[in-house]
């Protein structure tokens, strides 16, 4: 052999030395659990695992493509709370409707509901001028305006002037008509709900007009809890594999908790749903009691709220269809004060890194006490409804800033400490 034939000779033994290599990491990679190689998400409830084979390795399969910001909406994730679960002996799972894809809230499964129960009536017709008017304090029109922009609609939307100012200027930001109203009785016809209908009815009538005017109706429409009792409420069924003891939420329109309500007590008869209701709102009353104010304090006789409150989205002192039709379904109901949900939200930040608003941390205020009255053991499931960058101007304003220390306790949640 010659010399200079040994380059050659050299180049042909190493890169027969590197297939074979290569060969021996694949087979290495086909007869391995991917699990040594890659992390996978925790499947804390059991859930079946699909696996696609891409290039000899074994990953969990993502979700198909969608198509349009309508696929966004529902199959959210259902998570732990670790420090409530620690504390209380229980399994509290919260079901992540703030990360819903269009609006980031559970109204984007009621506004999408309404807007195709509506289109398939025919009263409403995609890229027609067709304007949609709703009354709403804040989350059910963000999820309304970015719908109408996908479907060619435009969103007109009343909402109280005493809703942080997040809300308006995201309305704006889309697009939207927004109408700050001062808060009124609903008897009131100045109350945002009847402003928003009398506005699409003089748009419905009026021939210079474009195209119709919608009224969504969020209070009293069907499509409202419905939304919950076929999406929601499956999915929480599905995701605990039918191991839930209790269910706590709060009622803004009473769809959410009389959707998921309706749906579980179907599958677990003897399941517990309680209601988390907020200062200024009936609804405790009309639980515990079977009514909804005294006599004296009766709608029509007073402002919007008997009590000055910090949240926002849920309370009424109302009774509305949507109420109504889990009504009967609810077994018991939670009171929350304002610091108690302040200091919720500040220990679920602290804790637990998870940001919420001040629905989100009344439901788990209402979560944490219904566990305690169960006792260690139980599971107990609720609502993450709104994230806290909705309520930096308000809620968290109040809150203020909580520096780098853990220092929130479950019990200055259920003594109402004032904190600095």
């Amino acid at each position: 052999m010659q010399w200079a034939d040994r380059p050659l000779i050299i180049g042909i033994a190493s890169g027969l030395a590197i297939a074979i290599i290569v060969d021996q990491l694949r087979q290495f990679c086909h007869s391995h659990d991917s699990s040594s190689l890659h992390p996978r998400p925790l499947h804390s409830q059991g859930q079946a695992e699909e696996t696609i084979d891409f290039k000899g390795v074994s990953l969990i399969s993502p979700p198909p493509i969608g198509t349009g910001i309508e696929s966004t909406i529902g199959s959210t994730p259902l998570i732990v709370i670790p420090s409530l679960s620690a504390f209380t002996g229980c399994t509290i799972l919260a079901k992540c409707e703030h990360l819903n894809g269009a609006g980031g809230s559970p109204k984007d499964r009621v506004a999408l509901s309404i807007l195709t129960r509506a289109e398939s009536q025919g009263l409403l017709t995609p890229h027609s001028g067709d304007t949609v008017y709703e009354g709403t304090s804040g989350s059910t029109g963000i999820s309304l305006a970015t719908l109408c922009r996908a479907k060619g609609y435009l969103a007109h939307i009343c909402m109280p002037n005493d809703q942080s100012h997040e809300k308006s200027n995201l309305l704006l930001k889309l697009g939207a008509v927004v109408e700050r109203v001062p808060p009124a009785p609903i008897v009131d016809q100045e109350h945002f709900v009847n402003r928003a209908r009398n506005l699409a009815r003089e748009h419905t009538d009026n021939p210079e007009k474009k195209g119709r005017g919608y009224f969504a109706n969020q209070f009293e429409t069907e499509a409202n809890w419905r939304a919950h009792y076929e999406g929601t409420g499956p999915e929480i069924y599905a995701q605990c594999q039918g191991n839930i003891d209790a269910f706590t939420a709060g009622a803004g329109t009473g769809g959410t908790i009389s959707g998921v309500a309706t749906y579980l007590k179907e599958k677990l008869p003897g399941v517990q749903v309680v209601l988390a209701d907020p200062l200024g709102s009936g609804l405790y009353n009309k639980i515990k009691h079977g009514v909804m104010f005294h006599s004296l304090e009766k709608e029509g006789t007073r402002r919007r709220d008997q009590v000055d409150t910090i949240v926002e989205g849920i309370g009424l002192t109302r009774s509305t269809v949507n109420f109504e039709q889990g009504r009967v379904l609810i077994d018991d109901a939670v009171k929350v004060n304002d610091q108690q949900a302040m200091n919720m939200a500040r220990l679920l930040v602290e804790r637990d890194g998870i940001f919420v608003g001040s629905s989100s941390a009344v439901n788990c205020v209402a979560a944490l006490q219904t566990a305690l009255k169960l006792g260690p053991g139980h599971t107990v499931v609720t609502i993450l409804c709104d994230s806290g960058m909705r309520h930096l101007s308000k809620f968290w304003a109040r809150i203020g800033d909580i520096g780098g220390e853990a220092r929130t306790t479950v019990e200055d949640i259920l003594e109402s400490r004032e904190l600095d």
